[in-house]
């Protein structure tokens, strides 16, 4: 077998969550990512019949979370009260790869969490998300929360209302409405870590691949890490940008005509009753 550590999927893992924790959006514990493997990408480098140990689900209640759709599906995943900053240095107890077990209860660890530890506590929330996301495009295999300092700040100052806070990100830059055509969707606050903001996140996914905890952060859905992460930061800027010159004069800003004008451009199908 190779050195799992030498895998470019988890070195990318790593440098990712680094990225996010030096941009300041992952203190302490703060935030978690999950990753959709495929097995011919883990074949060179474990054993996918051994199974170190068993781990149950948790912050659900069984009876309302079916993860039966996600049933054998392979995922590498932050870990419990892990902090991003030591991710890269030592991913053998930061990280962990786990398959989802029969009829979607628990989990069967392949590799990680070397000390004992187990994936992120809103580990359902992001395989409801998967779920949600893999039924609108199968080929989408990330989910990352993380808390941008600015998108934060804007949740406390802007309508939470997922048109108009869209439209708002779309006027601050001229890439938003291509980056991401389909909007934002925005949640008011939630209690973290349960069923019942991971039900609601799924549903939105459904309609975005950006969604917005108010007061809280973000969730991040897309194809790859790059992507994923490339989405978060789209957003994140634009949110700066908000906050750099809402509470000025505005003398100028990118038009209704104009986003259209950049869609049919660019040939993104941007999300109905948005754009004036």
């Amino acid at each position: 077998m190779k050195n799992i550590l030498e895998a470019k999927f988890l070195k990318e893992f790593c440098a990712t969550a680094s990225n996010m924790y030096r941009l300041g959006w992952d203190e302490r514990n703060g935030g978690n990512i999950s990753y959709l493997l495929k097995e011919e990408e883990l074949k060179d480098y474990l054993d996918l019949d051994h199974v170190e140990r068993k781990i149950p689900f948790m912050g659900v209640k069984e009876t309302a979370f079916d993860a039966s759709f996600l049933e054998g599906k392979i995922f590498l995943v932050t870990g419990t009260g892990r902090y991003f900053k030591n991710v890269e240095g030592d991913p053998e107890n930061n990280l962990g790869i786990v398959r989802i077990g029969k009829g979607g209860k628990d989990l069967d660890l392949l590799w990680g969490f070397a000390d004992g530890g187990r994936p992120t506590s809103e580990f359902p929330a992001h395989m409801m998300s998967h779920m949600a996301r893999l039924k609108t495009d199968p080929e989408n295999r990330v989910v990352m929360h993380t808390h941008p300092t600015n998108l934060l700040a804007m949740t406390y100052v802007h309508e939470l209302d997922s048109a108009k806070f869209t439209h708002t990100l779309w006027e601050m830059s001229t890439e938003c409405v291509v980056v991401f055509p389909d909007g934002v969707e925005v949640l008011p606050w939630m209690l973290c870590g349960t069923n019942e903001i991971g039900v609601a996140t799924s549903q939105k996914m459904m309609q975005s691949r950006v969604v917005i905890w108010s007061m809280h952060g973000i969730y991040g859905a897309g194809r790859t890490l790059d992507e994923t992460f490339g989405f978060i930061v789209t957003v994140e800027e634009a949110a700066q940008i908000y906050m750099l010159t809402s509470h000025l004069p505005r003398k100028n800003t990118i038009t209704d005509a104009q986003l259209k004008e950049l869609a049919d451009f660019f040939g993104v199908q941007v999300k109905e009753g948005i754009i004036g």
